[in-house]
């Protein structure tokens, strides 16, 4: 092992010696300087927690939003006479071509929770579609077709169960805010196929019978429905 050079009495010291020691007293300084001020303002914020009995630098929230603007009112004739509720699993996988899984591809777990209602628009009653006999005993109601509203899905209730994803998709998400918004639209568009397929519309219609089955009984006058022409 080589020895360090012996310094003769009188020499002076290197210029570069004296610039690493003092940039190392620094250092050294502002670290003990932190680590003193540290403890220094933990001590203070316990002793005005224990002053007080409570912490006055408690983080605080403030909220200047603008008041909520009415834009408009608008008169709704539908009769929203049934309502189902869905859950779902969507499994999808995304996969790069020639790529391995472990390298780039996702695959995903997303939980849907959300309703559909149906309801019948009676507004598109119009006098041709009541006829009410000549002693005013009984009516004739051509009843509109019952119709499906968009799905609403449950937020609280709608998550991502889990995820594998590839390393470059790891960094990406990284940076970016991974977007869950594909998997909400494609909820939406499958609760909407299995209420299309359900009897949700047909339980309508029927419930919508019996409201005003029960409107008129009570005027005591008979309804009859007939149907309404396809198309």
């Amino acid at each position: 092992m080589g020895t360090a050079p012996r310094r003769f009495k009188g020499e002076k010291e290197p210029m570069i010696g004296k610039l690493i020691k003092g940039a190392a007293l620094v250092v050294v300084g502002a670290l003990v300087a932190l680590t003193l001020t540290g403890f220094g303002a933990v001590n203070m914020i316990s002793g005005v927690v224990n002053m007080f009995g409570s912490n006055p630098f408690q983080v605080s929230q403030t909220d200047r939003s603008h008041p909520v603007l009415l834009k408009s009112i608008q008169d709704l004739s539908r009769y929203h006479a049934a309502v189902s509720n869905f859950e779902l699993v969507l499994d999808i996988e995304d996969d790069v071509a020639g790529v391995p899984d472990i390298i780039a591809g996702k695959r995903t777990l997303f939980v849907a929770a959300g309703t559909v209602d149906a309801y019948v628009d009676l507004s598109g009653l119009a006098d041709k579609d009541l006829t009410l006999s000549p002693d005013g005993k009984s009516v004739t109601v051509l009843l509109p077709e019952s119709q499906l509203d968009k799905p609403n899905l449950d937020h609280d209730r709608s998550y991502v169960f889990s995820q594998d994803r590839g390393v470059l998709d790891q960094l990406t998400d990284a940076i970016e805010v991974p977007q869950q918004a594909q998997f909400f639209k494609l909820a939406e568009t499958k609760m909407t196929t299995a209420a299309e397929a359900s009897e949700l519309r047909k339980q309508a219609t029927d419930n919508t019978k019996a409201m005003l089955t029960g409107m008129f009984g009570a005027l005591g006058i008979q309804v009859t429905f007939v149907e309404s022409p396809a198309g």
